[in-house]
């Protein structure tokens, strides 16, 4: 059973007998000493897509559900949404962009490393890797002598995605992005 200090984004858990997704956590610190910390999460209804929020404290516990976590392959985006396939058994499964709201700047061909989360046979959200791969697909031109703790600039990715990297990257270039923080992390 986790607690409320435990939670993350896109954990899926138990109430009231529904599975809910939790979307956003915003964690308050009291400004007294006895006071105890504070988690606003939302949750999302897993089928419904209803909100429903909660303050919680944390150790306040929530029940765990029943989900399968796999292995899955982005296809392709068309009008009905994003459509994955299970690596194991070749299903395919659609999510629309509200499901997946902030994971839609890291999708792109040939991603590795996504996870969907299945409860009661329907995928109802993805696990992106920490960390992926994409290709710069336009930046301003590298400066000659500049170094690797320099300035930086805007690159933008095939998906839409616009980061801050150092400005000896040129346009081609592979570049690690961390999916949590959207930051550049590094050359792949």
């Amino acid at each position: 059973m986790p607690k409320a200090a435990e939670l993350k984004k896109g954990q899926i858990v138990q109430i009231n007998n529904q599975p809910y997704i939790v979307s956003q956590i915003d964690v308050k610190s009291p400004s007294s000493r006895s006071g105890t910390t504070l988690y606003k999460v939302r949750f999302n209804h897993v089928q419904t897509k209803q909100k429903l929020d909660q303050s919680l404290t944390g150790d306040d516990f929530l029940a765990p559900i029943d989900f399968q976590k796999r292995a899955v392959q982005f296809l392709y985006l068309d009008a009905d949404g994003y459509t994955f396939m299970d690596n194991e058994d070749y299903s395919q499964f659609t999510l629309n962009e509200d499901a997946l709201e902030e994971q839609i700047p890291y999708l792109h061909d040939g991603i590795q490393g996504v996870y969907g989360l299945i409860v009661e046979g329907n995928l109802v959200g993805i696990e992106l890797p920490a960390v992926v791969e994409m290709a710069i697909e336009e930046t301003p031109p590298a400066i000659k002598g500049s170094s690797a703790s320099a300035r930086t600039k805007t690159a933008r990715f095939a998906s839409g995605l616009e980061i801050q990297i150092p400005e000896y990257l040129e346009t081609g270039e592979v570049v690690r992005v961390h999916t949590e923080t959207g930051k550049f992390m590094s050359r792949a």
